[in-house]
């Protein structure tokens, strides 16, 4: 592991990443291939509950939602994850056990970040403990702004190893990051320290995701892998709402990373409200009918 350049700015022409971002969204897709990249991206949502009201029960019945998302089409793929609470973990790997969904745990101190390391760590080893097979980690947004980046360096470096055999993805809360360039600097960062995924946001903070921040993240995934022939995941988090949306962000992936990166192991959505549109969109494509929002479950 070794630090990148601190002191390295590369500079981002924003209304160049935005007009690329226009362009990619003018994109058509024909019908067949949005039934295609509707099941796609539903197989990539990292179906998530991160309320303080949270229960055991909600946390089965969304487990119960991930496997099966719609009863009616018993064929459709699971999602990719089931994100909780640390201390919610252990009942959703009990309720997922014999399923290749994943459990996900927001960790150190989610979403402000702001406890000593120490605990940090205690809170990524009692997740993976219970049984957490991913962590969505925060970084010390004040620390980064304050141009502290070895210590955000150093940070992620020991959540990864407090991590085991987890993955890790790094939230970088892009919102509190002022500035394409610091959105590009931290990824840069993050990826160097250990970071197996990338992900803008808390969903607690607004803007939360955008595509234009995704895109300027992509592009810093596709650097980092000409240099180290290491890929790693991109996970944007927070606003995404719509199949639509979910659309627009794949086509940002495969133009900008390619094929490679379309699937559940190097994109994820995070997401609590997208799983319910994109089953109405699918619906529709394949009966010519929609479907009321009251027919799917709010879980």
């Amino acid at each position: 592991m070794t630090y990148p350049d601190f002191n390295q700015t590369i500079p981002i022409d924003e209304i160049g990443v935005n007009e690329r971002v226009a362009r990619l969204n003018s994109r058509s897709i024909k019908k067949g291939s949005k039934v295609q990249a509707l099941k796609l991206a539903l197989s990539m949502i990292d179906h998530t509950t991160l309320e303080g009201s949270d229960s055991p029960g909600k946390v089965r019945q969304l487990c119960k939602k991930a496997k099966q998302p719609y009863p009616a089409m018993p064929d459709l793929p699971s999602v990719a994850a089931v994100c909780v609470y640390p201390r919610l973990v252990g009942i959703a790997k009990q309720e997922l056990k014999g399923t290749d969904i994943n459990v996900a745990s927001v960790a150190t101190s989610f979403p402000s970040g702001q406890v000593p390391l120490s605990n940090r760590l205690d809170d990524t080893r009692f997740a993976v403990e219970e049984g957490a097979d991913e962590i969505d980690m925060v970084i010390s947004r004040g620390a980064f702004l304050n141009g502290e980046f070895s210590l955000v360096f150093d940070e992620i470096a020991a959540v990864k190893e407090a991590c085991g055999e987890a993955h890790l993805k790094v939230i970088l809360e892009t919102g509190e990051l002022q500035t394409l360039e610091n959105v590009r600097k931290a990824s840069d960062i993050a990826m160097h320290a250990g970071a197996d995924f990338i992900k803008t946001s808390t969903g607690k903070v607004s803007p939360a995701a955008t595509q234009p921040v995704t895109l300027v993240m992509l592009e810093a995934i596709r650097d980092y892998y000409y240099k180290t022939d290491k890929m790693i995941g991109m996970k944007p988090a927070g606003g995404i709402r719509t199949a639509k949306q979910a659309i627009q962000y794949l086509v940002l992936v495969k133009e900008t990373l390619g094929a490679a990166w379309l699937n559940k192991h190097y994109f994820r959505f995070g997401a609590s409200s997208l799983t319910n549109d994109i089953l109405m969109q699918i619906v529709k494509q394949e009966t010519g009918q929609y479907q009321s929002l009251n027919y799917f479950s709010n879980d």
